[in-house]
């Protein structure tokens, strides 16, 4: 099997990975919306954002790490062991502290009851646990266990959700029986909660299955080597900091500029452009294993040159998908009319999406040659970015001044990186497709969003026209993968 196709082939196992259980998310989103009004959504908005900026602290870029030294060193139990117990020993110290103080913390933050940051505590640590667990799945290419894992988190998470969200209301309205302690529970709470505590939950049932698997390596230490991970990971952890700024800031920017409501509907809107992070983060999970196990390939380069050109044809292709039909995955998955208000900014945030994942696949040159300090350059770049833009543009334009600042920056990213890998790790990039596909695309949707909006006969004709014109171009390279 090509090198080629069988990155396609996991891709699509890690894709279900991905998207399955994001794409119930999305799904979600309908339950909360209709459950919350825009300012009890702000307040789970503003959870998920710390989760995230937790997240990339406590991992503190060990992930990539571990599949770079995993990749190059002879010793690779000493790898995973030292890998693990690193992120073992920084999340105790991290939830011991922060259950201290949690209170403190808590009241800093603007948490509406401690409980809620106990909550998101417990989750990160738990999560931050299974980091490299999970990398060792991908790494020794283990997609279906994986992948079975993963659904079985989002399985969890999906039917705490509906049984608190949905069932107990309705069997509290209609007389139907429930244990007088499920109850208590649920009036006892705010709605939100229960969001926090399925994601918990599922969180722990990830854990209980992945830890076991932690007492089959053995347990070694070594202080020189972690010493040489983290001069590699420190700046990814700088730089994933920064990133959780580009794509999370302008949310709290805008509940403290325009109030929690507006920030509400931006922030559901904005989850319309999760369909293209989901194709983004399916990518990463098979691209990222497979760089570092093919950089010592004589032809290396070309198949990462190939591979983002697929990129940019699959991440064009949805980017135009979801726009003609804008109206009608909002009808379905917001559900209230008052989420409507900021459609306006799926466009921008599908587009600025793609260009983070061209991005994505352009660091390929800086953590290939060790020199992952531009990934931290890069994201600190497009973080300032972002701040300096909302600051300025969300008192005159609003929230349409967050998704323009998210397209602004990693757009700037993407064309920063390329002109720089150019010059450290020159790959020969089909520079005239990419360009093409992306004008295309963004050209088509414009004019369907702006001139045709709701007329599903040119969204059809749309889609089968640049479907068309894929084939027309790809039809040789399709022709050559099938066949293999």
């Amino acid at each position: 099997m090509s090198s080629l196709k069988r990155f396609f082939k996991d891709t699509i196992i890690y894709g279900i990975a991905a998207v399955l259980p994001r794409a119930i998310n999305i799904f979600l989103v309908k339950l909360h919306t209709s459950t919350l009004d825009a300012a009890k959504y702000a307040v789970n908005t503003d959870y998920y954002v710390y989760a995230a900026y937790l997240n990339a602290l406590l991992t503190f870029g060990m992930e990539t790490a571990f599949f770079r030294f995993f990749s190059k060193e002879k010793e690779k139990g000493k790898v995973l062991s030292t890998s693990f117990i690193s992120l073992l020993i920084s999340t105790l110290i991290f939830l011991c502290l922060a259950l201290f103080f949690n209170n403190e913390i808590a009241v800093f933050f603007g948490f509406k009851t401690p409980l809620f940051f106990k909550l998101l505590v417990y989750t990160i640590t738990l999560d931050t646990l299974v980091v490299v667990p999970f990398a060792y799945l991908r790494v020794t290419n283990k997609p279906v266990k994986f992948t079975a894992i993963k659904i079985l988190n989002i399985g969890v998470f999906t039917i705490l959700n509906v049984f608190f969200l949905w069932y107990v209301p309705h069997a509290i309205k209609n007389g139907i029986y429930l244990p007088e302690f499920i109850v208590n529970y649920y009036q006892e709470y705010p709605k939100v909660i229960h969001i926090f505590v399925a994601g918990t939950v599922a969180s722990l049932s990830t854990f209980v299955l992945l830890f076991p698997a932690v007492f089959k390596f053995k347990f070694e230490f070594d202080f020189s080597l972690f010493k040489r991970m983290f001069q590699y990971s420190f700046p990814i952890m700088i730089g994933s900091l920064a990133f959780v700024t580009n794509e999370n800031l302008d949310k709290l920017l805008l509940g403290s500029i325009l109030g929690e409501k507006q920030m509400g509907i931006y922030a559901a809107c904005y989850k319309l452009g999760v369909f293209m992070t989901l194709y983004i983060f399916a990518f990463r999970l098979g691209a990222e294993p497979f760089f570092f196990n093919n950089a010592h390939k004589k032809n290396a380069k070309e198949t990462y040159a190939r591979i983002l050109n697929w990129f940019t044809i699959f991440g064009s292709f949805f980017m135009l998908f979801v726009v003609v039909f804008i109206d009608l995955f909002a009808t379905i998955l917001l559900g209230k009319s008052e989420y409507f208000e900021a459609l306006s900014i799926v466009p921008i945030i599908l587009l600025a999406n793609l260009l983070l994942g061209i991005y994505n696949n352009l660091s390929v040159w800086y953590k290939l040659t060790d020199k992952t300090k531009y990934g931290m350059y890069f994201s600190i770049l497009g973080a300032l970015i972002t701040i300096v833009f909302n600051l300025v543009m969300i008192p005159k334009i609003g929230f349409m001044a967050s998704a323009w600042a998210t397209l602004l920056a990693f757009g700037t990213m993407m064309m920063v990186s390329y002109f720089i890998g150019q010059k450290q790790y020159a790959i020969e990039y089909n520079l005239k497709k990419i360009v093409g596909y992306l004008v295309a695309s963004t050209g088509f949707g414009y004019i369907s969003f702006h001139v045709f909006r709701g007329q599903y006969w040119f969204s059809i004709l749309t889609i089968v026209f640049f479907f068309g014109l894929i084939f027309f171009n790809e039809k040789k390279e399709i022709k050559q993968i099938l066949k293999r």
